[in-house]
């Protein structure tokens, strides 16, 4: 849960979490932030799928869970979601569907359409979708979309164990956007985020009306506050953070 208070912010650690995860996983956290749908959240009665479509969901989700421990079940999916249908001519060496094999805390839900599988390993998010007529034990391929051929095969399962490089500029920047978002909604001016985010020796060095520092921190605000009022939808179809991905589009001064 966001806590309230300005100094709940304050630890950069606590936001390491975020440089690993992907564009779907972003989507919620910027999303969960947004006062407006905290309030849907604590109003809910009755059927709900209206409101929840208005966030580009299926139905709500508890705000108060991070990327690590929610599910939200979104209208459009999210890229990389791998689709597990049954095998119609199987070999000797055909993959049985076991959910139990599937590495990682699993989560199984129907998100509307079908059955939807997460597993959290840590570092990645695992995202399946299930065909109606597949059944435990039954032989099975893994599918999934490719922008250029449609439906493809995805690569062999210890792909998905593979290690991802180490974070970068732009990785890092989702964490300090949602810190000064965080910082932005606790009511904290850009001296103070800047303060936190690099240092108040450095602020008092370059804290000026001018300042390029000043003005990177305006920037992060509005970044922040542009993804969590509907920029977070794009997030959903990009499976990794990119350099220079939902960039602020108001001009450096």
């Amino acid at each position: 849960m966001i806590d309230p208070y300005p100094e709940a912010w304050h630890p950069c650690a606590a936001y390491l979490y975020v440089l690993h995860l992907d564009g779907p996983a972003l989507a919620w956290e910027y999303l969960r932030r947004h006062p407006d749908y905290r309030r849907d959240w604590h109003r809910r009665r009755g059927r709900m799928g209206a409101v929840a479509q208005r966030w580009g969901l299926h139905g709500l989700e508890n705000p108060g869970l991070d990327a690590r421990e929610a599910h939200p079940a979104w209208c459009s999916e999210p890229a990389h979601l791998v689709q597990i249908h049954p095998d119609l001519a199987p070999g000797g060496d055909a993959v049985l569907f076991d959910v139990w094999r599937t590495a990682g805390h699993k989560h199984l839900f129907h998100e509307g359409r079908h059955l939807v599988l997460t597993a959290w390993l840590p570092g990645r998010w695992r995202r399946f979708a299930l065909a109606p007529a597949l059944e435990y034990g039954m032989p099975c391929v893994h599918v999934g979309h490719d922008r250029d051929a449609g439906l493809s095969p995805v690569a062999d399962e210890a792909a998905w164990f593979c290690s991802r490089p180490r974070p970068g500029r732009a990785t890092l920047l989702e964490a300090h956007t949602l810190q000064a978002l965080d910082a932005t909604l606790a009511g904290a001016t850009l001296r103070q985020v800047a303060e936190v985010l690099h240092g108040i020796a450095v602020v008092a060095a370059d804290w000026h009306a001018d300042s390029a520092l000043r003005a990177r921190v305006r920037r992060l605000t509005r970044r922040g506050a542009m993804l969590m009022r509907g920029g977070y939808r794009r997030l959903l179809q990009r499976t990794q953070v990119g350099q220079g991905r939902l960039h602020d589009p108001t001009k450096r001064p």
